[in-house]
């Protein structure tokens, strides 16, 4: 039944024997959920993705919010008809047509709509439901799930989309899941198309498909064919460049939000604005790379105090990719290598430390956090290549607002997937210590004095309570003693308090002779002099920035007290207690070694610190390290007396 001026049925449905599906399209709920931010994320995506590929015009993008009567909606009251037709079997479906069916008796309705120039606009609107991969409009119009692709592999790679349920983005910003479409292709040919999202329902006895089409429908040979109209309709879905705009009207009240609009923009292409490849123009706002600063530093879109930017980024961004000459990383998945430009900021102020993910077209995918650096005062901007982009792409989620391996269902490309997100942030957590390192120097004008007395406070501490054993090259070991007293049991005659002394044994007890004590350092011993592996509980190992202080008590053991200097080797040592011979190397990784008790730097001869003073048992070196040093390493030490 038609209610247009010509009778004629505006808005279609494809005819169903019965209803099996009884439920909205899932996807709608996930774009609603995404609000004002997703859908003008995913049309200026499109937009950019319909950039003329001969042209250097950057893409405009008109942004218009407004209201319109609903006399000036092509076929609204067919969409009404069916609306009016629907049964809700759920609690979900029952409450959505009963919004739906409130909201369409206003005699005004909001819209908004997105208008783009420099672009290429859909292509065979005259040839309608062709199914021909050729015709650009048949694919946007009619096909679910499908994304056109580009027979230019890399322009292809560079454009956004790609799993191909975007466009229902626009149908969930309404009230009535609807929206219309007026292209205008290379040749001026001008029509309007558009869908409608509801759920399968019966209407004059007859069962329909949940999508309605405003298309007009023919036979062709026995089959029916969609069309669409040439667009003669009210100027706000009038379409006269050539590109595509999008019409939704209906807008629900929460998506009717310009500043939104403006934010998302600026968070999400400040670097396609940038390069001057995307301008936007928000009702009277124009958003270019001269203007866009303004937005940035004002206080009503973005906090303008640093310390208090912990959520939004996007100043910190624009500063940093402007301002920082960017470095390179490379990425490895375990299979290949990706290489990146990483513009990067280090300031105490910055309160939480995060990566833009970019790709090509100037689109940020993420606000990436690095393991265990999340909070480290730092902002980055990543941008990679055509190899890069590629990648990335087949990692972001539908709503292009994350990298994940979740969504890939193959075992090893999901595999490698994960181990490139995890390479991603230790690359990036190596520049952040980098910076970290060259930002807080160290220098012989740091005061550690009070440093030092709470090293030695704590040692006499733990002194007191354990001395650990070292093993000696012939078998001879120094065991653990103790400085508490101990009390004795009252014997008969004795009072309560009465204490007194354990006498001290008369047996001497043998050092234990371990099967390793003449192999302890082999490759790094001198057959002249008796080597020891020194338990870690007599030392004490601190990091300070750029500075390690390394510590030995031998206070309690007869045999060091009568040392006067040493040499002392150092082994890497796992968390299985396994060791590492040829893994460590004193020259590579400590630029200066000093002997805190002798004042004097120390030499460094076959991987060992030569002639290191022993002052009452005591060991005290002070080594500057190297800006790749790994802290984390565990050792094991070996003296040469």
């Amino acid at each position: 039944m038609s209610v247009t001026e010509n009778n004629e049925k505006l808005w279609n449905f494809s005819p169903i024997p019965n209803i099996e599906e009884s439920n909205f399209n899932k996807v709608l709920e996930r774009f609603y959920g995404l609000g004002i931010k997703g859908l003008t994320k995913e049309n200026i995506q499109n937009s950019l993705d319909g950039r003329l590929k001969d042209s250097n015009l950057p893409v405009i993008v008109k942004i218009e919010l407004g209201k319109t009567q609903q006399t000036n909606i092509p076929g609204i009251e067919d969409v009404k008809v069916h609306i009016r037709s629907l049964k809700g079997r759920n609690s979900y479906t029952v409450e959505t047509i009963e919004h739906m069916l409130k909201s369409m008796d206003q005699e005004e309705a909001s819209y908004v709509s997105f208008e783009d120039l420099n672009t290429s606009g859909l292509t065979g609107a005259k040839n309608g439901q062709s199914n021909s991969k050729e015709d650009t409009w048949g694919i946007y119009a009619y096909n679910k799930g499908v994304h056109f692709e580009e027979k230019d592999e890399a322009f292809e790679t560079t454009r956004g989309g790609s799993h191909g349920i975007g466009k229902i983005a626009s149908n969930a910003a309404s009230d009535l899941h609807l929206m219309y479409f007026a292209n205008c292709d290379q040749d001026n040919n001008q029509h309007l198309g558009g869908t409608v999202q509801l759920i399968e329902h019966e209407h004059e006895e007859q069962c329909y498909r949940s999508t309605g089409y405003f298309a007009k429908v023919e036979d062709n040979e026995g089959q029916s064919k969609f069309y669409p109209y040439e667009n003669k309709y009210h100027e706000i879905f009038q379409k006269n460049e050539r590109g595509l705009k999008i019409i939704i009207p209906f807008l629900r009240k929460e998506f009717n939000n310009e500043d939104e609009i403006i934010k998302t923009i600026c968070d999400n292409f400040f670097v396609s604005i940038l390069q001057g490849n995307l301008e936007v123009y928000v009702n009277e706002y124009y958003l270019t790379k001269e203007t866009i600063h303004t937005f940035l530093e004002n206080p009503k879109y973005y906090e303008q105090n640093m310390m208090d930017m912990k959520k939004v980024f996007t100043p910190l961004y624009y500063k940093t990719y402007l301002q920082k000459q960017p470095r390179t990383i490379v990425v490895n998945n375990s299979d290949e290598e990706f290489e990146f430009k990483l513009y990067f900021t280090y300031d105490e102020a910055i309160p939480k430390g995060r990566v833009g993910i970019v790709r090509t077209i100037g689109m940020k995918i993420e606000d990436f956090k690095v393991k265990a650096n999340a909070s480290k005062p730092f902002n980055a901007v990543l941008i990679g290549g055509f190899k890069e982009d590629k990648y990335l792409k087949s990692l972001e989620n539908e709503s292009h607002t994350e990298i994940s391996s979740e969504h890939i269902k193959d075992a090893k490309i999901k595999a490698k997937a994960t181990r490139f997100i995890n390479n991603l942030s230790k690359e990036v957590a190596k520049v952040i210590d980098e910076e970290m390192r060259k930002n807080n120097p160290t220098d012989e004008e740091i005061d550690t004095k009070d440093l030092i007395y709470l090293m030695e406070s704590q040692f006499k501490s733990d002194l007191e309570k354990a001395m650990g054993s070292v093993k000696i090259k012939n078998g001879k070991s120094i065991l653990k003693t103790t400085t508490n007293t101990h009390k004795e049991v009252r014997g008969e005659g004795e009072n309560k308090g009465d204490v007194r002394e354990k006498p001290k044994s008369d047996v001497k007890r043998v050092p234990k002779k371990t099967q390793d004590g003449n192999k302890a350092a082999p490759d790094e011993a001198d057959d002249a002099k008796e080597t020891f592996r020194v338990n870690s509980n007599i030392v004490e190992r601190i990091i300070v920035q750029n500075t390690e202080y390394l510590q030995f008590m031998f206070s309690t053991t007869d045999e060091m007290k009568r040392v006067k200097q040493c040499n002392i080797a150092m082994r890497i040592i796992d968390g299985m207690g396994e060791e590492f011979t040829d893994s460590f190397s004193l020259s590579n990784n400590y630029i200066q070694i000093k002997d805190e008790l002798k004042g004097t730097l120390c030499k460094i001869k076959d991987n060992k610190i030569i002639d290191v003073a022993v002052q009452k048992g005591i060991v005290k070196l002070k080594m500057n390290v190297h800006e790749n040093y790994n802290d984390a390493l565990k050792f094991i030490y070996y003296v040469e007396v």
